[in-house]
């Protein structure tokens, strides 16, 4: 909608069935990434000397992160063609970032909200608490 308010991160998420991790791996240490994992998520960092913080983090389809999240993860059925991706649904985006809701998670969503991807009519689609947690962001889109 707004190529201007793109956000850059320097860590990629990325939603796999856990029965593909074995060829993810195999892809992704084929081109020289290291494979390893904390606090329950996998991650493949870029070398001996890549970050976790900076490499792609894994997402398994249809999973919690972690225990304690409301809902899981996207299934695969919620994804369709980007430009030069197969990316998750908006819905199911914003979904995530309402489920992580770290500091950087509500500035995402605040830039939603701006732009015009989402509304006041958004936070009927959601369960408690997400549906509080999005009434709160679209309260106040500019922090």
């Amino acid at each position: 909608m707004d190529e201007g308010a793109v956000r850059n991160t320097p860590d990629v998420d990325i939603l796999i069935r856990r029965a593909d991790f074995d060829a993810a791996r195999a892809a992704m240490e084929g081109v020289g990434f290291v494979s390893g994992s904390t606090f329950g998520v996998d991650f493949f960092i870029d070398g001996v000397a890549g970050k976790p913080s900076e490499g792609v983090c894994l997402l398994y389809s249809g999973e919690p992160v972690k225990p304690t999240d409301p809902v899981p993860t996207p299934d695969m059925s919620e994804t369709t063609r980007g430009r030069e991706y197969q990316v998750v649904t908006l819905d199911a985006l914003v979904r995530m970032k309402l489920v992580s809701y770290r500091l950087k998670d509500q500035v995402h969503l605040q830039d939603m909200a701006r732009v015009g991807l989402i509304d006041d009519s958004w936070p009927q689609k959601y369960l408690p608490p997400l549906d509080e947690r999005l009434r709160a962001i679209l309260a106040n889109p500019d922090g």
